[in-house]
Formats: structure tokens, C-alpha cells, sequence
């Protein structure tokens, strides 16, 4: 079993990161984290460099924790690439971001989110960092 978390590289993707670390620990189980390519369903670009990656991995590896760092692929949605993971490593919990957005803005651009938390076959931990 495992914990499943969608990495971003930004201040806000730290803060669910280190939420999924401990979820990992109290379960004692590895964590998968997941690091989608860029999206238009985003308005900022989440893919993850070399160097994020590598620090990425000293953060997990400092952690203590057992760990796999996945790329998404870049022909799937986030929460598709996200959703197929969970099925992969049959995921006992996914650790999400969640951050506000207008109505308008969820209409017009989806929402990865939502998709995650009422498709996932497992619970859903979803971290509000604003």
C-alpha cells in the first residue's frame, strides 16, 4: 500500500508535500509522489526540472521514508495521470492541494481537484495552503 501525493514545486506544493510525508509515516507505508508536465487545466506551470527533482528526492530520502518520485504523462489530464496511479499502486490515500478559485474559473477551466476527490477509489486528503 501507499500514499499517493501530487507534487507541485512551489511553496504551496511544500506545504501538502510535508502533509503526505506524515500521512506516510503514521501509516508506515512508502509514498509515491506524482509530478504532472505542464497542463493546460493549470494557469501556472507545476512541471518539476532536474533540480527540483533532485531536491525533491533529498527532501524524501532525508524523510526516512520509503519513496518513488513518478513523472505524469504529458498526453493525460493531471487528475487522469493522477487517477491511474492510484489504480497502479493501489493507493490507500491521495494527498491533493486545493487553492481558491472563482466559480467562473472552476466552470471554464475544470478542476483537477474536484475530479480527484469524486473519482479516487480510496479517501482523498485534500490540503487548502492558502
Amino acid at each position: 500500500m501507499s500514499v499517493v501525493v501530487g507534487y507541485v514545486p512551489s511553496p504551496q506544493g511544500a506545504v501538502v508535500l510535508e502533509r503526505a510525508l506524515a500521512e506516510a509515516r503514521s501509516r508506515g507505508t512508502r509514498l509515491v509522489a506524482l509530478n504532472v508536465a505542464r497542463s493546460p487545466e493549470f494557469a501556472q506551470d507545476y512541471t518539476a526540472d532536474a533540480g527540483d527533482l533532485a531536491t525533491l528526492e533529498e527532501q524524501l530520502a532525508a524523510a526516512g521514508v520509503e519513496h518513488e518520485i513518478r513523472r505524469g504523462d504529458a498526453a493525460e489530464t493531471p487528475a487522469d495521470s493522477l487517477l491511474d496511479l492510484v489504480d497502479e499502486v493501489g493507493a490507500e490515500l491521495v494527498v491533493i492541494g486545493l487553492r481558491r478559485r472563482s466559480p467562473v474559473g472552476k466552470m471554464i477551466m475544470g478542476s483537477t481537484s474536484q475530479r480527484v476527490l469524486l473519482d479516487a477509489p480510496c479517501p482523498v486528503l485534500a490540503v487548502q495552503h492558502d
